[in-house]
């Protein structure tokens, strides 16, 4: 699956008018009554990322799959059930993580 960076063909550090620009351009070379599903697929990456709420949304919760997992087996060196601190499963959420399998992690709430 392709990601809206790719879509639009930007990078992942461009900015509002450069993707506004590649937007332009490709609606411009893939109008709608060409081909639909294609204007679509374009139309959905411009939503995903045209702005910079836009694009913090798509990095925390794009709907790329990820094996969450071996994510932590990774990051805890574990298969065993972990506990995991505030500011770990923000960084976790970071990385792009889509779901959590509560059952097997505690979360301890945030220190004040």
């Amino acid at each position: 699956m392709k990601t809206p960076y790719q879509i639009l063909e930007v990078t992942a550090g461009a900015d509002d008018s450069e993707i506004r620009q590649a937007y332009l351009q490709k609606v411009k070379n893939n109008p709608p009554d060409a081909d639909q599903e294609k204007f679509r697929e374009i139309q959905a990456a411009n939503e995903s990322i045209k702005d910079y709420r836009s694009r913090i949304r798509y990095e925390l919760f794009h709907e790329q799959t990820l094996d969450f997992d071996a994510l932590l087996d990774q990051a805890f060196g574990t298969d065993q059930p972990r506990q995991i601190d505030h500011d770990q499963f923000i960084d976790l959420l970071r990385a792009g993580v889509e779901a959590i399998e509560l059952e097997s992690i505690t979360i301890e709430p945030e220190k004040t």
